[in-house]
């Protein structure tokens, strides 16, 4: 056997023979069990391999590699060390709660390569030793002769070698919409993967008729398995908060080991005690480690979720909420999430009329209209046009379909094609059943793609043939046509061209139809009774619509500066039709690409052309993951849908995969970041809606949380320095940073969008997390927050004489005027103010802050009145007078937070 490497995928250009020659098979022995078992030694099984996930215990471990992480494990060492196995306890404490809100956040393993050996797990007709068996699957090899049938699964890569009204719905590799007809006659080196007709794909179904194949590849060697293949090659990307946040801990780490180390060595040369130094440096690392960030980023993250799934937006990890906020460019597939993902009839030409129909999907709802009727109600005066009826009823009665209703949806079971005219004629009162019964059927010719129609014989008045196909196999049979009176012309085929011509510039699928009356003792049908002196009826022009909402959704998009792409497997006419009726244009033209020439293009070009082009028609899985690394090489923040196995690369590779929930395959979903429940481009507008919310609100938690870090690192370093006793102590410092600010900060997630959340243009990508203006808000209030620490307790200490005490009302003091600065960043804060100054706005979701700031009071009495706490925490009881003078700083907050909300609105 002198079999090529299946990698090139070049079987659809040899001859039938020449193939069976390189298995050494035979069409009509198959192969041998010698030849079988031979075979399995040199190729294995068919099914696909993997590689085994990380263990749980890794998976958990690997949440401690973290740099920030890394000090506070590092401190509860020295602590434990130095006999405070109190202290030590709760710093670890701290780092498990980070690492298990981490784990859990990362819980669902990925299986998407395990959904992929389970969508090809299924048994094949084959032919061994002249007998036909019926086997699994993976006991295929190559060189096997497999025999297909309507409603099979192909079970690997075949070379087809014989057909019969063959039609494989390959969907879910190609994007194409309409099952595949199928031949065995070779074709051209560089014919794209979805115009490979000789060939049918491991994991796509037989909708119709019969064939034979040889299996030219299995295991990972098909098609399927190279996408396996380059799923495992992929790393998964970080999203822009992760990276963000990585750059941050870095930077962060680097200042507080530099500032720990200084201030040990200068308290040293000082004099003082290395115990005591020890104690100061640890206290300015847990103090400058917002410890509480995490769990507020990840609370954040979930509440965004849970608004995300009652808008049809079912997350699977986490960082994605916050990327599809960031989203420059969202690249969708054409069938199902941009369109209805049903075959619907838009237009008829019938006895020298043109005629529009309305309504959507295989329901019966919508109208036929004249297309020059400008009435609100269209009716056709009552009667049906008997040459349009006469169109309709062919489309309906040379049919092998049917509809099937469940509840409000409607569905076809058989041909898409088929169903949307069983819907066009439903539209006009006519129906399959009624017609069964006046006009059945005696006989049939099954569509072959050699003749190009399909012809069926009814009984009835006058017995009749009635035709569909191919506008030139039925345009070349007719002689006759209908005019606008329904009096028989000669057929005007440069009129019916140009109709052909306009329609499909539309985008529109067209099919013509025809008749032929014979005598009352014919019975059956063959092609010879179709050659010539056919009735021309008509024509039907059909397309997958696009959904109104989704045409909405788009425009919302473009709005807020997020560009849409079309990357599909249909065709380029097709997909040029729908991007031009939904607006999915590059400076108000569309520019389109076909798969074949992004082929012939270098790195440069295709960078050039992901940019520029918006409709990429007819591309291969391989391409598509192309388009996406060459987005994100430009900068982009790329979200990308798909439904179908081809799709699974390139949802891993997008910053966000956006797979279908009703009508994806499980191999797309598990690739994915984020799920669709209703399929419906617009779900993603109102999910990067909620994306925006969620970053708006994470940078208010993080306005809100670091300058009490900076107020605290301040504070010690100062104190350690000046060789002053430390106004607040390492464990102290993990209440206010754990306890203190998740509970006031939390409330922020809930916080409502801004009115003009989606008016603005995406983020910069490469924007950091701590911007200018933040940065100005955050040294400003660290500033207030070092005085308020350390004048309070110096004047506490100074009164009382009890440094505890003075402690404890220096970090009641700074809750306090926490509470002040909670309401200035929050949106019931800015509403009050604005209320102040006489103008309106509706305030959302206050109860929640509300609570919060309730919640953090009691905390804190809790804090400093509670035995139990008092000796955890080094704390002492407060009088009410001391409790009264630690809200004293809640006044020179306010105008302070009105200063930081103008530096930094």
């Amino acid at each position: 056997m002198t079999q090529r490497p299946s990698s090139q995928h070049s079987f659809h250009d040899l001859s039938t023979q020449k193939v069976l020659d390189d298995f050494g098979s035979n069409l009509e022995q198959g192969l041998s069990a010698e030849q079988v078992a031979q075979r399995y030694e040199t190729y294995g099984w068919n099914e696909l391999t993997f590689k085994s996930g990380k263990p749980a215990w890794l998976r958990f471990l690997l949440q401690f590699h973290q740099p920030l992480l890394y000090i506070l494990l590092f401190a509860g060492v020295v602590k434990a060390f130095l006999g405070s196995w109190t202290n030590a306890a709760v710093i670890w404490g701290v780092t498990v709660v980070n690492a298990v809100i981490g784990y859990l956040q990362e819980a669902k393993a990925e299986g998407a390569i395990a959904s992929l050996a389970k969508a090809v797990t299924t048994e094949a007709s084959v032919l061994r030793d002249q007998q036909p068996l019926r086997i699994p699957s993976k006991d295929l090899v190559p060189g096997d002769l497999v025999m297909l049938a309507s409603g099979d699964k192909v079970p690997a890569d075949l070379r087809l070698v014989a057909t019969r009204n063959l039609q494989i719905d390959e969907s879910a590799l190609t994007g194409e919409a309409v099952p595949v007809e199928k031949n065995p006659e070779s074709l051209p080196l560089d014919t794209p993967l979805a115009e490979r007709n000789n060939m049918a794909y491991a994991g796509s179904f037989v909708t119709f008729g019969q064939g034979r194949g040889i299996v030219v590849a299995t295991a990972n060697a098909t098609e399927m398995g190279q996408i396996s293949q380059s799923m495992e090659r992929q790393v998964s990307l970080q999203t822009p908060l992760t990276r963000k946040f990585s750059k941050f801990s870095r930077t962060l780490l680097y200042a507080i080991l530099t500032l720990a180390t200084l201030t040990f060595a200068i308290g040293l040369g000082q004099g003082e005690s290395w115990v005591y130094m020890f104690e100061a440096a640890i206290a300015l690392a847990v103090s400058a480690i917002p410890e509480g960030l995490p769990a507020v980023v990840t609370i954040t993250l979930a509440i965004g979720v849970n608004r995300m799934a009652s808008r049809h937006a079912i997350i699977r990890k986490l960082p994605a909420v916050e990327a599809l906020g960031s989203a420059t460019v969202v690249c969708s597939d054409k069938t199902g999430t941009l369109t209805e993902n049903q075959m619907t009839v838009q237009a008829i030409y019938a006895g020298q009329e043109h005629y529009s129909v309305s309504g959507g999907g295989y329901s019966a709802k919508g109208e036929i209209c004249r297309q020059d009727d400008r009435r609100a109600n269209c009716h056709l005066d009552g009667e049906l046009p008997s040459t349009l009826a006469e169109c309709l009823l062919a489309g309906l009665l040379c049919n092998d379909s049917q509809l099937k209703q469940t509840g409000e949806d409607w569905s076809v079971v058989g041909d898409p094609t088929e169903g949307a005219l069983i819907s066009s004629a439903a539209k006009a009162g006519f129906s399959q059943t009624g017609f069964a019964a006046t006009k059945p059927r005696l006989d049939v010719i099954p569509f072959e793609s050699e003749y190009q129609y399909m012809a069926t014989l009814h009984d009835g008045e006058a017995r009749t043939i009635y035709v569909k196909g191919s506008v030139e196999s039925i345009l070349s049979r007719c002689g006759q046509m209908f005019d606008e009176q329904g009096q028989s012309i000669p057929v005007e085929q440069d009129t019916i061209t140009q109709v052909v011509n306009d329609m499909a510039a539309q985008g529109l699928r067209v099919l013509a139809f025809a008749k032929k009356e014979v005598k009352e003792h014919q019975h059956s049908v063959d092609h010879e009774d179709i050659v010539a002196n056919l009735m021309f009826l008509g024509l039907q022009g059909m397309i997958d619509p696009p959904r109104p909402e989704a045409i909405a959704a788009v425009h919302a998009c473009q709005k807020a500066g997020i560009r849409v792409k079309m990357i599909t497997g249909d065709h380029i006419k097709t997909a040029q039709a729908i991007a031009q009726r939904m607006g999915i244009n590059t400076a108000g033209e569309v520019t389109a690409f076909e798969g074949r020439q992004l082929v012939e293009m270098d790195k440069t070009q295709l960078a050039r052309t992901a940019e520029t082009g918006s409709v990429f028609a007819r591309v291969a899985p391989a391409q598509k993951l192309q388009l996406v690394e060459a987005l994100q090489l430009k900068g982009d923040i790329v979200a990308m849908t798909g439904d179908g196995v081809n799709d699974a690369p390139a949802l891993k590779q997008a910053d966000i995969g956006i797979a279908m929930g009703k009508g994806g395959t499980e191999v797309a979903r598990e690739s994915a970041d984020m799920l669709l429940t209703d399929d419906n481009f617009a779900s993603i507008e109102a999910a990067v809606e909620e994306g925006r919310t969620v970053y708006q609100n994470l940078r208010k938690a993080i306005a809100f949380l670091l300058p009490v870090n900076g107020g605290e690192s301040m504070t010690i370093l100062i104190s350690a320095l000046l060789a002053r006793d430390l106004p607040i102590l390492s464990l102290q410092v993990l209440w206010l940073n754990m306890i203190n600010s998740i509970t006031m900060t939390v409330p922020l997630a809930f916080e409502a969008k801004s009115p003009d959340i989606m008016q603005s243009v995406p983020r910069n990508p490469n924007e950091p997390l701590i911007t200018k203006l933040l940065l100005r808000r955050i040294l400003a209030v660290s500033a207030f927050n070092w005085i308020l620490i350390f004048g309070m307790f110096e004047w506490a200490k100074s009164t009382t004489g009890d440094v505890t005490i003075a402690r404890t009302m220096a970090i009641q003091a700074l809750v306090a005027a926490r509470v002040i600065y909670l309401l200035s960043i929050s949106q019931l804060g800015r509403s009050l103010l604005l209320y102040l100054r006489g103008k309106t706005q509706t305030i959302t979701n206050a109860p929640f802050l509300l609570v919060g700031i309730l919640v953090a009071i009691v905390l804190q009495i809790v804090f400093s009145q509670w035995s139990v706490m008092n000796r955890l925490f080094d704390t002492a009881p407060l009088t009410f007078s001391q409790g009264l003078i630690c809200l004293i700083p809640m006044l020179p907050m306010i105008p302070l937070a009105i200063f930081a909300n103008r530096i930094d609105p």
